[in-house]
């Protein structure tokens, strides 16, 4: 199979993104195939589940992988295929819905400090505190929810937010947590087209809704929302990923591919197997060799 470079879609640090111009929701590399694509996402699969493996071995790294989207842009299906091939106990996928009681009761991070992955594993996080900067900058009146002092909802909550958020990032990755952010960037079209096929289909029912719907209203809001969180919060050590989602099949391979890059980088391997270690090996080899059967 001739080799493809997929890009890697990275906002560069410290830039002003625009994300109707600067980025495209149906972006294929040219000459390739959903066909080919489907193949090569099969090998990234299987060469992933190998670094797992070194990952959960070493116990030095953690991996903690955000997904961001607007509705039906296809975050399930892109976590189900390109993690097809973990071990399980390798990897944990949480879902953030609205804040419970008891996490209104603390700060917005804290519910997102306990999910974390320990080191060894791979965290997922389905949506993710950037909620905190989106959904409640669209709708603001879910501020007044979160229980908080005058102070900490006056004036420059956002800055405030984007700057704790990046603290936060810094402080994960400077002990070992590599910070992967996906946004999977669909059109109003694409995501209208998958509304009706959840519609149509029967066994796709459960996953409308009709606020899906009525969140259509405030997409430009949302792009500007989301465009002010990659303006402020992709940094040198934890870059967003601005996938074009329009094409599943492509989305779900450039996923892929980022991710084994972020961990071929960590050098990962197997631990050493000391001498001391050898002998009891010998040892036990010896052992059972002269068991009787």
């Amino acid at each position: 199979m001739k080799k493809t470079q997929i890009p890697s879609f990275i906002v560069p640090p410290n830039s002003t993104v625009s994300l109707t111009k600067d980025y495209q929701t149906d972006f294929t590399p040219s000459g390739l195939k959903k066909r080919e694509g489907r193949a090569l996402l099969a090998q990234i699969v299987e060469k992933l589940s190998d670094l797992q493996g070194r990952l959960y071995a070493q116990d030095t790294y953690g991996v903690l992988i955000l997904f961001q989207a607007l509705d039906a842009a296809g975050k399930d299906s892109t976590i189900k295929h390109v993690m097809s091939g973990i071990n399980p106990q390798g990897f944990q996928v949480f879902s953030f819905k609205q804040p419970s009681a008891e996490e209104l009761d603390h700060d917005y991070l804290w519910r997102y400090f306990k999910a974390l992955p320990e080191r060894g594993r791979i965290g997922i996080f389905n949506r993710s505190y950037y909620e905190d900067v989106l959904v409640t900058r669209v709708h603001p009146e879910l501020i007044d929810k979160q229980k908080l002092p005058p102070l900490a909802k006056g004036d420059g909550i956002w800055e405030r937010r984007f700057r704790q958020i990046n603290n936060f990032e810094q402080y994960l990755v400077e002990n070992g947590i590599v910070v992967i952010k996906f946004f999977l960037y669909v059109s109003k079209e694409e995501q209208k087209r998958r509304f009706f096929r959840r519609i149509e289909r029967k066994d796709k029912n459960w996953k409308f809704s009709e606020n899906d719907v009525k969140e259509r209203a405030y997409w430009d809001s949302y792009i500007y929302a989301y465009e002010e969180v990659f303006n402020y919060t992709s940094t040198e050590f934890a870059p967003w990923h601005i996938i074009p989602a329009d094409h599943k099949w492509f989305s779900r391979l450039t996923v892929g591919q980022i991710i084994y890059n972020y961990l071929d980088r960590l050098g990962l391997h197997y631990p050493v197997v000391t001498e001391e270690h050898k002998k009891h090996i010998a040892h036990a080899q010896k052992m059972l060799e002269q068991e009787q059967d």
